[in-house]
């Protein structure tokens, strides 16, 4: 059995707002409890820091910040749950490796997880490949997420849509008006206008870019070279058709940016 060091603690609690009436969860059971376990063990309590009202599931906690900014006073983490320091395994893998690097240990009264042992750095280390798994699984379920949409068309969308297009339920759907003046800005283009009098043309004409905007070149070269109003989206440096309405014909498309490269 490995002998127990004399180390200063940190005592972190937590209580989340609807936690605070639950018998055995207040901040001061909890205190109360790591300070009998710290003398038990022999430990000295360097500092207590307390987070009332704060979800486990982000680390934008003051007194969490402010306990990891402070690790130079203190040799261990202690919590009476693991949930009350993170209720998210990439969050607390991600702290794991912070406090490995700096030194530090982490001990878990209810789960008898302690670092400073070799059982409990065992334990450690399965669970930071867990949550390294766990991690990589959301990337990519994130991923083929925005692939969908962006095949769909929605991807394109952020918080608004594209101009001649209204985003109806997650998808777009040709706007009846403003398809018209897509048309005009391809059309005028290919016949050698070039995008300052387009934008000019429009602003003379009284109509009205996105939200009721005015229009600029910039504007007009985002429309010319959008694949979108040909039917197609970009995702990932790819080109795909996209499962909406196109408003020009692709030969019009190409006629102003080239063959267009479209992914199988």
């Amino acid at each position: 059995m490995e002998q127990k060091r004399t180390l200063r603690a940190a005592l972190y609690v937590r209580v989340s707002t609807d936690e605070q009436a639950n018998e055995g969860f207040s901040l001061d059971a909890q205190v109360s409890k790591l300070k009998a376990y710290c003398k038990l063990e022999g430990w000295t309590v360097s500092a207590v820091y307390c987070e009332e009202g704060e979800s486990g599931r982000s680390i934008k906690r003051p007194q969490y910040q402010k306990m990891m900014s402070e690790s130079d006073s203190w040799d261990v983490l202690l919590v009476y749950k693991m949930d009350r320091i993170h209720r998210n395994s990439v969050n607390f893998a991600k702290m794991m490796e912070e406090l490995d690097h700096k030194g530090k240990e982490f001990c878990s009264v209810q789960e008898k997880f302690d670092t400073s042992t070799a059982m409990g750095r065992f334990v450690r280390d399965v669970m930071e490949r867990i949550a390294q798994l766990e991690s990589e699984q959301i990337g990519e379920r994130v991923k083929q997420g925005m692939e969908r949409k962006a095949r769909y068309g929605a991807g394109l969308l952020g918080s608004g849509h594209p101009y001649g297009y209204d985003n109806k339920y997650g998808k777009l759907s040709v706007n009846e008006e403003e398809q018209y003046t897509v048309r005009a800005i391809f059309n005028m283009y290919i016949n050698g206008t070039s995008m300052d009098h387009i934008a000019e043309s429009l602003n003379r004409g009284g109509v009205p870019a996105k939200r009721g905007g005015i229009w600029y070149k910039s504007t007009v070269y985002g429309i010319l070279h959008n694949p979108l109003y040909a039917g197609y989206v970009k995702w990932d440096g790819h080109i795909r058709p996209g499962d909406h309405s196109a408003i020009i014909e692709l030969d019009t498309f190409e006629k102003v940016n080239g063959p267009l490269d479209i992914s199988k």
